[in-house]
């Protein structure tokens, strides 16, 4: 979307309603090429495994109570996550998009739906090429309904008829994007059980970024969001959710998309005005440090020897 429609990243492109539901058609049928190639070539010989890894925040109606916001919500989650997973688990894009896509497509007067379409074949072939799901995970938003008249240009932003909300009491420690919003993960992970059959999970990128920087590496934000992050995937893992291994993102300060170096991530603080490029531990390496020691929290009664 960012590279395709609105054009913030490369490769620049602004195909306004169409660009971004392209390039993941053609990403969904390649994923799944490549997965056959290993399955055939491959598999027998090395028993490895083959997935996606596949960003996505939570969406939480504003009022639980309210049909039209929990629709709502669900239309969050299936335009972001279920984008690219429902072909990849069930065999072909959400109804919703189908729906909504295909409706505001009409009204603008064209002849197919700007969201293309899998052949019978092709969907057969997508099914069931992941052996795992990558999920990144970074924060959550309330969803309500919100219309956006036909008239107007289209996009994938508007095609969702949603508004996304936060709410200002949530800390807000990185960008103005991400929200700590630790509940968020747990419903997100419960919700991947339900709708695709309780894959195999890793987490593949979960962090928080700063806003100011901090000379003295006391980053704990960043703890208490890592904290709140992965207590709530042990409740998941209590509930049943198939999640196997966990990455933080991101052990170094690196090249954040189109925020370059400002963008900080990581558990290791990188000086990119010296040539040698130094790195040092934020206070977050050695809390980390001892969740992966432990594997798990650590016991606070346990005295260090």
């Amino acid at each position: 979307e960012k590279g395709y429609e609105t054009g913030e990243h490369a490769p620049g492109l602004k195909l306004g309603g169409c660009g971004a539901y392209k390039a993941a058609h053609h990403i969904i049928k390649t994923h799944a090429k490549v997965w056959h190639s290993y399955n055939n070539t491959w598999r027998s010989e090395q028993q490895g495994m083959v997935g996606i890894s596949l960003t996505s925040g939570w969406g939480e109606p504003v009022d639980p109570h309210s049909q039209t916001d929990r629709d709502a919500a669900e239309r969050y989650i299936q335009f972001h996550l279920g984008w690219f997973a429902n072909p990849i688990y069930r065999g072909d894009y959400p109804e919703i998009m189908k729906n909504y896509v295909g409706r505001k497509s009409a009204q603008q007067g064209l002849g197919t739906s700007r969201l293309p379409t899998f052949s019978v074949q092709e969907k057969t072939y997508i099914k069931g090429t992941s052996d795992f799901l990558g999920i990144g995970h970074f924060t959550t938003r309330y969803v309500l309904q919100k219309s956006f008249p036909f008239l107007q240009v289209s996009s994938y932003h508007t095609d969702r008829d949603l508004a996304e909300l936060v709410d200002p009491k949530w800390p807000a420690p990185g960008p103005k994007w991400l929200y700590s919003v630790p509940w968020g993960f747990r419903r997100l992970l419960n919700f991947i059980k339900t709708q695709y059959g309780n894959p195999l999970i890793y987490v593949t990128e979960n962090g928080v970024s700063e806003k100011v920087q901090c000379t003295q590496l006391c980053d704990e934000w960043r703890i208490e969001y890592l904290k709140g992050y992965i207590n709530e995937i042990l409740k998941a893992l209590n509930d049943g959710v198939n999640v196997k291994g966990y990455t933080a993102w991101s052990l170094l300060d690196k090249f954040e998309w189109n925020k370059g170096f400002s963008e900080r991530f990581g558990f290791y603080h990188i000086d990119f005005k010296n040539k040698n490029k130094p790195r040092y531990p934020k206070a977050s390496a050695d809390y980390y440090k001892k969740i992966i020691s432990a594997n798990g929290f650590p016991n606070q009664r346990e005295v260090m020897s």
